[in-house]
C-alpha cells in the first residue's frame, strides 16, 4: 500500500484575513498624522489596503438670503475644492514612499455620510476624537455616530496622541452585553499582538455573557488574558476604565458602544459618552 501524499497545511493569522481593508477619514486637522501612522502600522502587520477618504460637503456653500432666495458661495466653494485637491496630492506624495497599497478618494457629502457609505466594505474605520477644551473634554466627532451606523469596528484616536502601539498592553471593557461581545470579536486581530491583555469588569458581571466565557473565547484565539474586576465605588464605571487604563499604560481600549439607548446616554450621560470625551488612549468601538 502506498503512503498518502502529504497535505500541506497553511496556518494563517486570523487578523491577516479580517483587517485587509482599512478606511481612514482624511482631513486637514493636526490629528491626521496620527491617523496615517496608525493605519500604516496596522497595514504592515496585517497586509492591509489603505483607503483614505476626503469628504467635501459642498452643500455647506449653498446659502439663502432674507428674501428666500438661494445662491452658491462660489469663492468659498472654489477655495474648499482647492484645499481638498492639495490634501489629496500631499497624501499621495507621502504614501508613495510607503510599502503598503493605498488609494485616496474625494467624496461629495458630509464626513459621516461619506464614511458610512465607504465603510460598507471596510474591515476597520479610523477616525480621531475631537480637540480637548480647557476642562479636558474632547469635542464631539463622527466616532460615536459612525460606530452606530457601520458594521466594521471604529478605531478612534484621541486628538494630540501618537499613533497606536500594537505591542502595548490592551484592555477589553467587559459588561457581558452583546455590544461588548461584538467589540471583543472585532478587536481580536489587534489584541493578538499585545504584550498583555486585561479583561476589565466594573461591579457585578450582570450581563448575559460571563467574563469566563469571554476569556475562553479569547484563549481559543491564542489570546490569554487576565480578568480584573473593579468595584463601582469609589469610582464610576467610566472613571474606573480610565484609571486602570492609565495604571497599565494601555495602548488600546476595546469596548462596546452605547449599550443603552443613544438618547438616554445623551440626556443622562454614560460610559460611551464619557470615554469619547475623556479617554487618554485609542478606543476600538463596535455596536
Amino acid at each position: 500500500m502506498t503512503e498518502p501524499a502529504p497535505v500541506a497545511i497553511l496556518l494563517v493569522n486570523a487578523g491577516e484575513e479580517t483587517m485587509r481593508n482599512i478606511l481612514i477619514h482624511a482631513d486637514h486637522a493636526p490629528s491626521m498624522g496620527a491617523r496615517t501612522e496608525s493605519a500604516l502600522a496596522i497595514a504592515r502587520r496585517f497586509r492591509s489596503h489603505l483607503s483614505f477618504l476626503i469628504s467635501s460637503p459642498y452643500q455647506l456653500f449653498i446659502a439663502s438670503d432674507p428674501f428666500g432666495g438661494m445662491y452658491l458661495a462660489r469663492e468659498e466653494l472654489a477655495k474648499a475644492q482647492l484645499e481638498d485637491a492639495e490634501l489629496e496630492k500631499r497624501l499621495g506624495t507621502e504614501l508613495e514612499r510607503e510599502d503598503v497599497p493605498w488609494d485616496v478618494a474625494v467624496a461629495d457629502g458630509d464626513a459621516l455620510s461619506a464614511m458610512t457609505l465607504a465603510a460598507t466594505l471596510a474591515d476597520l474605520a479610523i477616525v480621531s476624537l475631537g480637540q480637548r477644551d480647557r476642562y479636558g473634554s474632547a469635542a464631539p466627532t463622527i466616532a460615536a455616530d459612525l460606530a452606530l451606523t457601520v458594521s466594521a469596528p471604529v478605531l478612534a484616536l484621541p486628538a494630540g496622541s501618537a499613533s497606536i502601539d500594537l505591542d502595548a498592553p490592551m484592555m477589553v471593557a467587559w459588561n457581558g452585553s452583546p455590544q461588548a461581545a461584538h467589540a471583543l470579536r472585532a478587536g481580536m486581530p489587534l489584541l493578538g499582538g499585545s504584550s498583555r491583555v486585561t479583561l476589565l469588569s466594573v461591579g457585578d458581571d450582570a450581563g448575559r455573557v460571563s467574563a469566563e466565557d469571554a476569556l475562553r473565547y479569547m484563549s481559543r484565539h491564542g489570546v490569554h488574558a487576565e480578568w480584573r474586576r473593579e468595584p463601582v465605588r469609589p469610582d464610576t464605571a467610566e472613571e474606573a476604565l480610565v484609571r486602570v487604563a492609565k495604571e497599565m499604560a494601555a495602548g488600546l481600549i476595546v469596548m462596546g458602544a452605547y449599550g443603552r439607548p443613544r438618547l438616554r446616554e445623551t440626556l443622562f450621560g454614560g460610559v460611551t459618552r464619557y470615554m469619547l470625551e475623556s479617554s487618554p488612549v485609542p478606543l476600538l468601538l463596535a455596536h
